[in-house]
């Protein structure tokens, strides 16, 4: 309230009026207050390599405490880029290719402002990740929304359907938060020929590169050379290497695309956390951790899937990433974001309502868990969900 004589305060109008408290935020906080177990947000319970912690203890006590170059510590960009050439064929260049970021999220958002003008469109397939379409809009640019299939597979005479002659870029996402779902090599070639014949660029999320299952690869657009030539990558390694709080992600592209990326990047954050960066080069000298993550997450989406077949709970294909995706519609009628809320409060097991992935209001009657918790976490959630 304002002493009596003083001025009003001003008023600001908001930039975003459809944003609030997020579902993450109000699931999480509901998961403390009632001692759930929290399936909900996308991060694990358990701690990173400790040969990575030493690492950047190591740099920090070498005197590598400055900022370091714009784009990336040189090392860290060439682990990087062998990396990728070792995984999907594709050689980029660590000097003018390579940047390393704050998070994959705000490669998302450098990149889409890097690229989107005042009334441009970006196809954007639903459900997706929550950044997307508010990053989208920020730029003064209009997300144009393409549902997935009833098997959560991408729509991709839809995708071709909604190009248009404002059409600016594609965003995808594979391995897909929150379906779980991969893309298939002819996935990624509709995606290319569309990009190649309609002049577009693409936005790759690529955070659960490493989270394949089955004994399938990643599909990168890395390995596809007319696809990559257009498109900007994004991976992350608080996902690969269980540091999520660490925010640090990278983004490859083509050298004039990456040009403009960096153009936006030295204003918005400008550098990254330089002892992190030095510590991730000298850890990613051994590829095991990588290589080895997909089979770690198979053991942990196997435990988890093994427990909720005794429930009546329907199971969604999970190929990749470390989400199950669930139909809960023999249990309850509820509305998604209700039947979480009942979940949490009531079985002690935090879960988050598709509908969360959504700009519009959509019920399917399925909720997602996320698995990369310890397994004594998942067997004490399962424990609880088999009163269902």
């Amino acid at each position: 309230m304002n002493a009596p004589g003083t001025p009003p305060a001003p008023v600001l109008e908001t930039k975003m009026p459809k944003v609030g408290t997020t579902i993450f935020t109000v699931m999480s906080a509901l998961a403390a207050e009632r001692g759930a177990v929290n399936l909900g947000q996308g991060f694990p319970d358990f701690d990173c390599d400790p040969r990575l912690v030493d690492a950047v203890a190591d740099a920090m006590r070498a005197g590598h405490n400055q900022y370091p170059p714009m784009a990336g510590v040189p090392a860290l960009r060439r682990a990087i880029a062998d990396k990728v050439t070792r995984l999907y064929g594709r050689r980029y260049d660590a000097d003018t290719e390579i940047t390393v970021t704050a998070g994959a999220t705000q490669a998302i958002f450098t990149a889409i402002l890097a690229l989107v003008r005042p009334g441009d469109e970006v196809i954007v397939i639903e459900p997706s990740y929550d950044s997307y379409i508010p990053n989208i809009e920020l730029t003064g640019g209009v997300a144009v929304r393409v549902p997935m299939t009833a098997a959560f597979r991408v729509d991709w005479d839809g995708v071709e359907a909604a190009v248009t002659s404002r059409t600016r870029a594609i965003l995808v996402n594979s391995p897909h938060n929150p379906s779980g779902q991969t893309m298939s090599d002819e996935d990624m070639r509709r995606l290319e020929s569309i990009a190649v014949d309609r002049g577009l660029f693409v936005i790759s999320d690529e955070v659960y590169e490493h989270m394949v299952f089955d004994g399938e690869p990643h599909r990168s657009a890395c390995g596809y050379p007319a696809l990559a030539e257009r498109t900007f990558v994004v991976s992350s390694f608080g996902k690969t290497y269980h540091v999520t709080g660490w925010k640090v992600a990278y983004c490859a592209a083509p050298a004039a695309l990456s040009a403009e990326f960096r153009k936006v990047h030295q204003f918005n954050v400008f550098t990254v956390n330089t002892p992190v960066q030095h510590g991730l080069a000298a850890y990613m000298a051994d590829p095991a951790p990588y290589l080895e993550l997909g089979a770690f997450y198979q053991r942990k989406r196997d435990l988890f899937r093994a427990g909720l077949e005794h429930t009546r709970f329907r199971l969604y294909p999970g190929q990749g990433t470390y989400f199950q995706m669930v139909d809960y519609t023999a249990i309850s009628d509820l509305p998604e974001a209700e039947f979480a809320k009942w979940l949490t409060a009531e079985i002690g097991v935090a879960a988050i309502p598709l509908s969360a992935f959504y700009a519009e209001p959509v019920e399917h009657g399925i909720v997602r868990f996320c698995f990369a918790k310890k397994d004594e976490t998942l067997r004490l959630a399962l424990e609880r969900l088999a009163r269902l």
